[in-house]
Order: C-alpha cells, then sequence, then structure tokens
C-alpha cells in the first residue's frame, strides 16, 4: 500500500519517519502531476510547497490549528493529505474536488476566496477572536512573495504587528526572491533565540536597568541593540519585517522539512505574531516544470507526464486579444498596457516583448494599476488595463471615484468574464455588468466573436473623456457571426417572420441567441436577434424595436441584477414601452466548479432551455395571459 493511503488526516504524519516522508513527498508529487496532466490546474505553485505543507501539519494540529491559504491555489498537498487522496482524481471536475479550499469538502478547510493578498487579513481576524475567546488555538497563514505586492496584505501586516497576544505564524513562501538561506548553528541558534519568549523578557528588563542609569543608560542600550540587530541583519534579510515589529525566522529552506519543522516549532512557542520565511521553487521536483521559463508550470493545459509537452490547443480569446493590443499598440503610439501580475494570463506578454517602455506590471495592486491609469490618462496617453473581470471588483471605487469622476480616458479589457467554469465560484466573471452599470460615464462593450472584439477594442481606444470596457469570456471564441443589418449602433444577427419576438443577446450569448432563433423560426415563431455590441449605454434604436415586438427577451453571461437585461427593462419602462419582458442570465449565487457548457446548461442559459421558454411565452400571450402567469418550472 502506498504511504498517501495510510494518511487519512495531518495526525498520522507525525508517526512517520524522515524516511517515510521524504518517500510521502515522492508519492505526493507524483499524484499531483498525473491529475493535473489530465485534469489540468495549478502544478507548479504545489510542487513548491510540499515539504512546506507537510511541516506545517506536523507542528500544527489542524483543524484546531486554523490554516488560511492565500489565493489557496496552493492548497493540493494540503488536500492530499487532510482525507481527500481518494476523491483527488476528480479535481476540477464537476462534483468533484475543487481546485481551491471548500469548506464544503472538509474541516481543515475555512477560507474559500481565491483573490490574493487576503490570508493575512483573515488570519489577524481569526487570531484575535481566538485571543478574545481565550482559546489555545494558533492561525498559519500562508501567503506567496507575489501576494505580498498587494497593498492589502500590508494593511493586515500593520495591524497584526501590534496584535502582540495573537497566535500567528505567517510563513511566506518565496519563490521568486533570490535571498540565500541562513544556513549554521549561529544562525540556528539566533533563530531560538529571538523566538524564545523569555528573550523578550530578559531584553525589557535589560531595558529598564540600562535606561535607569542616569547619563549613560539610554546610550548603552541603544548601542547594544544596534549590535544585536546588525548581527541579525547581517545574517537574514528580516530588516523589513522587524522595523514593523513582527519577529522573523529565516531565510528556511522550503524543501528542508525538517529545518521548516524546527523554525515553525520556534515560531509556535514564541506566541505572538512571528513571520517565517521560507525560500522554494515552483515546479520543485518535476524537471519539465522547472524548465518552464515562463511561470514553472503554473497553471498548465494537459499534458503528456514524461516530456511535460502540453496538448497542441486551439487559439482562446485572450490569444486574439494579444495580437489586437501589439496591432493597436503599432498604430497608436499613446496606448499603454497594464497588468496586475498577469502579464501572460491576460495577454499582454507580447505587447510588453514589443513595447516594454508602454508596459507597467504593478503587481497584484488592482486599486492602484486603476488609479495610475488615470495619472497616465491625465497626462496625455491611453492606458489599457487588462484584468480577470472578477479581480476588476477590488478596484470598484477607483473605476468609479478616480477615473470616472475625472472622466478619464482608460480602457478596461476584462477577461474570464461570464462563467468560467472549472476555477469555482471566486474566479466566474459574473459581475461586471452590474457594478459597471452604476458609473456614470462608462461605456461597456461585449463582442460577440473575434472580428468584434478587434472592432470594439479600436472603438474603446477612440473614448477619451470616459472609462470604456470591453468584456470577453474565458475558452475559444465561436466562429464569426455576421450581421445582416444595422439599426443604430446594434448589430441584427436574424430577422424572419412577424415581429414576435426580440432577442437581445449580450456578448457570447449571441451564438447561443440564433441557434435560439433557429428553434423557434421551426416552429412558426418570428424572431429578430440584435446584438447592442455597446451594452451601455442602452441604443435607444433597440428601444424602439422593443415597442414594435410582442415580446422581449435579454440574455446575458452576467448575474440577473443590476445587469443588462435589467437596465434593459429599467429603460424601456423610462420609454413608456409595456412589451413583456423575459431576462436571461445568472441567478445571484455562487456556483459550483464544473465546465462552462455545464455550468449554463445547469442555470438555464442554454439554447434549448431559452427556447422552450420563449415557445411557451408566445402561447401564453396568444392565449391572453401574462408573463407572470407562465410557471417555466413545469
Amino acid at each position: 500500500m502506498a504511504l498517501l493511503d495510510s494518511i487519512a488526516t495531518p495526525r498520522d504524519l507525525r508517526r512517520l519517519s524522515s524516511e517515510q516522508l521524504d518517500e510521502l513527498a515522492a508519492e505526493i508529487r507524483d499524484v499531483m502531476i498525473r491529475t493535473v496532466a489530465t485534469n489540468s490546474g495549478h502544478l507548479g505553485p504545489n510542487l513548491g510547497v510540499v515539504e512546506l505543507t507537510l511541516a506545517i501539519h506536523r507542528v500544527f494540529d489542524s483543524p484546531r490549528d486554523r490554516i488560511v491559504f492565500d489565493t489557496g491555489h496552493q492548497s493540493y498537498v494540503h488536500k492530499l493529505v487532510t482525507g481527500r487522496h481518494a476523491d483527488f482524481d476528480t479535481l476540477r471536475r464537476e462534483g468533484g474536488v475543487s481546485g481551491y479550499p471548500s469548506q464544503a469538502e472538509s474541516e481543515h478547510d475555512i477560507v474559500e476566496n481565491s483573490h490574493a493578498s487576503t490570508s493575512l487579513s483573515y488570519a489577524d481576524g481569526l487570531a484575535k477572536a481566538y485571543a478574545i475567546r481565550g482559546e489555545d488555538r494558533h492561525v498559519v497563514a500562508v501567503i506567496g512573495d507575489g501576494a505580498l505586492t498587494g497593498g492589502m496584505a500590508w494593511e493586515a501586516l500593520n495591524n497584526i504587528a501590534i496584535a502582540r497576544s495573537s497566535r500567528l505564524v505567517i510563513v511566506v513562501n518565496d519563490n521568486e526572491r533570490s535571498y540565500t538561506p541562513t544556513i549554521g548553528g549561529l544562525a540556528t541558534a539566533l533563530t531560538s533565540l529571538r523566538t524564545n519568549p523569555r528573550y523578550e523578557q530578559v531584553l525589557d528588563l535589560v531595558k529598564k536597568r540600562l535606561n535607569a542609569v542616569p547619563g549613560v543608560g539610554h546610550a548603552a542600550y541603544d548601542a547594544l541593540h544596534a549590535v544585536k540587530k546588525g548581527m541579525k541583519d547581517a545574517l537574514a534579510p528580516q530588516g523589513l519585517f522587524e522595523d514593523l515589529g513582527l519577529k522573523y525566522v529565516g531565510p528556511v529552506d522550503g524543501h528542508d522539512r525538517g529545518a521548516m519543522e524546527q523554525a515553525l516549532a520556534n515560531a509556535k512557542r514564541f506566541g505572538g505574531p512571528v513571520i517565517v520565511h521560507a525560500i522554494t521553487r515552483k515546479g520543485q521536483g518535476y524537471d519539465p516544470a522547472l524548465r518552464h521559463e515562463a511561470d514553472q508550470f503554473h497553471a498548465p493545459g494537459p499534458f503528456d507526464v514524461q516530456t511535460g509537452a502540453e496538448k497542441p490547443k486551439g487559439k482562446i480569446w485572450t490569444d486574439h486579444f494579444s495580437e489586437a493590443i501589439v496591432d493597436l499598440g503599432g498604430r497608436r503610439e499613446d496606448v499603454v498596457a497594464i497588468t496586475a501580475a498577469m502579464m501572460h494570463p491576460v495577454g499582454l506578454d507580447a505587447f510588453a516583448a514589443k513595447f516594454p517602455e508602454r508596459t507597467f506590471d504593478v503587481g497584484i495592486a488592482e486599486q492602484h494599476a486603476v488609479t495610475s491609469a488615470a495619472g497616465l490618462a491625465m497626462g496625455g496617453l491611453h492606458p489599457v488595463f487588462a484584468v480577470y473581470a472578477t479581480f476588476l471588483n477590488r478596484a470598484f471605487d477607483q473605476v468609479l471615484m478616480d477615473v470616472a469622476l475625472h472622466k478619464c480616458g482608460v480602457t478596461f479589457v476584462l477577461d474570464r468574464s461570464g462563467v468560467t467554469g472549472d476555477d469555482g465560484a471566486s474566479h466566474n466573471g459574473m459581475w461586471d455588468m452590474s457594478i459597471l452599470q452604476v458609473v456614470p460615464g462608462l461605456r461597456l462593450a461585449a463582442p460577440r466573436d473575434v472580428s468584434r472584439l478587434r472592432e470594439l477594442l479600436d472603438e474603446a481606444v477612440e473614448v477619451d473623456d470616459a472609462p470604456t470596457a470591453v468584456r470577453f469570456p474565458k475558452g475559444p471564441p465561436p466562429e464569426d457571426v455576421p450581421a445582416i443589418d444595422r439599426v443604430g449602433g446594434a448589430d441584427v444577427l436574424v430577422r424572419e417572420g412577424a415581429q414576435d419576438v426580440l432577442v437581445v443577446a449580450v456578448g457570447s450569448m449571441c451564438t447561443t441567441a440564433v441557434e435560439v432563433a433557429s428553434r423557434l423560426t421551426a416552429q412558426g415563431i418570428g424572431v429578430t436577434v440584435v446584438d447592442p455590441r455597446w451594452v451601455k449605454p442602452v441604443d435607444p434604436a433597440i428601444v424602439e424595436l422593443a415597442r414594435d415586438h410582442r415580446l422581449v427577451v435579454s440574455v446575458e453571461d452576467n448575474g440577473r441584477v443590476g445587469g443588462c437585461g435589467a437596465t434593459l427593462l429599467q429603460t424601456l419602462n423610462d420609454a413608456g414601452v409595456r412589451t413583456p419582458f423575459r431576462l436571461h442570465g445568472i441567478p445571484q449565487e455562487f456556483l459550483d466548479h464544473a465546465k462552462r457548457d455545464a455550468i449554463l446548461a445547469r442555470i438555464g442559459l442554454d439554447a434549448q432551455t431559452i427556447a422552450r421558454g420563449i415557445v411557451e411565452d408566445v402561447t401564453a400571450l396568444d392565449r391572453g395571459l401574462t408573463l407572470v402567469e407562465v410557471d417555466h418550472s413545469a
């Protein structure tokens, strides 16, 4: 039997010998590599935290002691040693193991949010709560050096530093910096000394007695303290954290499990906030990942286990945006690009290669990115901030007050909008069209295909007195859907038969709407399908089309509340248009992970479900009923 099969809870790790733990680490890496090779997922980050995670679980007692993973994509090892090994082959599949921590899966998981730089704030609150309640529990926050580029992490550190009674250990998983781990007996002795509670007591006593000596006491203490600090700073890059008032341990080789256990045990013993600085390598233990120059197999698609070669895949929306922004940059010298630590994922790497002086990677700092973009616009440039739709949520105030209020020409390119699928609830970009609807002056475009992506991006950067946004989904785009007519600024995609039904389809839902139209015409129902292209503001031409039809149906891959359909309905009411209206969108709930098409079908955003509902509505109208009287659940 494999060692991993014998690990039902983290406590089982404590009975293993050092040799068995090394064997277990190898087994864990093998399981993760083979699973991700089939299912896709985050591989490089998890390969880099195997020994670190084992050490955490051997020193701390989960779930009594709480472990909070920042972002959570590096929690696979944690899942494997907390009872989910048997189901790990279902990783990221519908009904299977989530790619992020999940409270529904295990009592060992507490924080599910996969947005970065939040772990320290969660941990701060948890540790304070346990202290107030008098509970003897520790909190461990695992945060990557990348997440420390987010301002929220430093806001948390500022507060943690003064929470002296918090039993909080912060593990900085540093997989990029070139710090040399501190080694040797002196370093080990100093680390043990610094984290011994008696060290603080003795230091306070020395300070009091020296300062009591008239004339020379203060100077003597300052000199002694400077010598102590100078010795420590010569051995480790800890000054920044200790200047905040936080105890620092490290750097420690994160792949040396024994060293990690010793460092964590020392930190646990201290009884207050401590930072343990672990040096790791993304992709550790798998040569193809270590050789992968772009991101050490951060999140590969399916690949060959032996060679690491990813299986061929077609171009996705992001690839087409990448080409479009490079072309735009060649035509417009004022266009500059911004990313928040997502250069490759959002497709700006090609632009950066060609126009490095016009590309800015601000780290995980969406709020700064937006306000910096406002400054760039005020300075005469046109910034394009490419970001996952779900991450723009973090910078709403900056979009509203820093960009829109000042009428800055900034373009937001929202990748992975709508339902993203197997990345889980916090990655779905289903909020953007609702939150952006409330921003005065902002114009919002949703291209239905690649040709419209290029067209609308060009139109967006022409706007220099207001913010613009262009959104598109995850995955491969459909074949181009040609327009048969243009009404106002909207494209007419289908016009068949009588003016029975007007379908207003947003962005990626246009392909679905065309299929709906085909099903309706087959049953003798007249239908017009329009793509607004620019969904904010509402095109007056669509208002007039709605006035001329018997039923209006809106279809969008955004939340139903406050989205394009809701705004269109409000606009029609304001214009006195009383045409019956049916809104199709994403229900306001956190969606479980599954493939995008499976989720769309589950929530009723597939062609068959929409068409069936329209037929029922038209039948009801023919019978003189109102839509309120139609039960689509039957």
